[in-house]
């Protein structure tokens, strides 16, 4: 049963950009006509991997499939993310996330990462945003946001062991359109600490990053836009010898099915990179050459 699992899920991986977005025609087609927007964004979900300021009502309750693959570090390189999330906000201006994610990964011949086929629960997280400032009441909205996660298998490699970190997120942003275009900005750091089971070594790294994202409304119902986003990263918590930098570059499509539900895709590609010590015109050593992201949500 998990060998045909893996089948199913390696084969979706395979799909090109074009499938991808050929979900987001059928979606189009499909919306309900009675759908209608609301004056203004509500930014909590609308963008595919930058995050909006918003963080939701008190008392609101969601649900939230978040599935993430990665594709192409040289060799065959796909990995894929499942993650379950909940949804709280018990105070005004603050969310409470948790989540649990199961990973796939397809590995063959990528250089200094073994060979495997796997799926594994890889591990949970916890994910925090505290909003500062209301775009109601001030020029932009800032938010700021720590993604705790405890995991058990490396998301990129899929070897086994433990991994800790915390993404650390500014998010900014601003209607710069009333009701018809919407930017934001995200302020980016990662440190994460890993021991690998099978070798027994610790690594530390650390990632910084920024994140733009625009979007415009086309329909009531549905946005489109797209995201630029160029990390660093080093090795060692604190920033320490450089290991690499990309910039991606893709669309993002959000659609609103009903006044309860959504649906948001996005897909990027690394436009430019470079690992450390290398003339490349991309970093496969650090980074993936394909990102895409579906997120679907209901409020319960």
């Amino acid at each position: 049963m998990a060998n045909a699992v893996e089948a199913v899920v390696v084969s979706g991986m395979r799909a090109r950009a074009t499938s991808f977005w050929t979900i987001a025609a059928c979606t189009v087609a499909l919306l309900p006509v009675c759908v209608s927007a609301e004056e203004g964004f509500d930014t909590e979900h609308i963008f595919g991997f930058t995050i909006g300021t918003d963080v939701g009502t008190v008392g609101e309750r969601e649900f939230q499939s978040e599935t993430t693959g990665r594709i192409g570090k040289g060799g065959t390189y796909r990995a894929l993310a499942q993650e379950f999330e909940i949804e709280v906000v018990p105070l005004p201006n603050f969310r409470i996330e948790v989540g649990a994610t199961a990973t796939l990964h397809d590995i063959t011949g990528v250089p200094d990462i073994d060979d495997r086929r796997q799926f594994n629960f890889q591990g949970a997280s916890l994910d925090l945003r505290y909003r500062l400032l209301n775009r109601e009441h001030a020029p932009f909205g800032l938010t700021i946001a720590a993604e705790l996660h405890g995991d058990r298998i490396d998301e990129t490699s899929g070897a086994k062991g433990r991994m800790y970190g915390t993404d650390f997120t500014l998010a900014i942003d601003r209607e710069l359109i009333p009701n018809f275009a919407i930017g934001a900005l995200n302020l980016i750091y990662q440190p994460e600490w890993a021991r690998f089971e099978v070798a027994g070594v610790s690594e530390k790294s650390s990632t910084i990053g920024a994140a733009f994202a625009g979007l415009v409304r086309v329909r009531p119902n549905m946005l489109l836009g797209g995201e630029l986003r160029y990390f660093r990263q080093y090795e060692g918590i604190g920033l320490g010898e450089f290991s690499g930098q990309a910039l991606f570059v893709g669309p993002t499509a959000y659609f609103q099915l009903s006044e309860r539900s959504r649906l948001t895709l996005s897909w990027s590609m690394q436009a430019w990179g470079r690992p450390a010590g290398s003339s490349a015109n991309l970093d496969l050593v650090n980074f993936e050459r394909h990102q895409a992201r579906m997120v679907f949500g209901v409020n319960f």
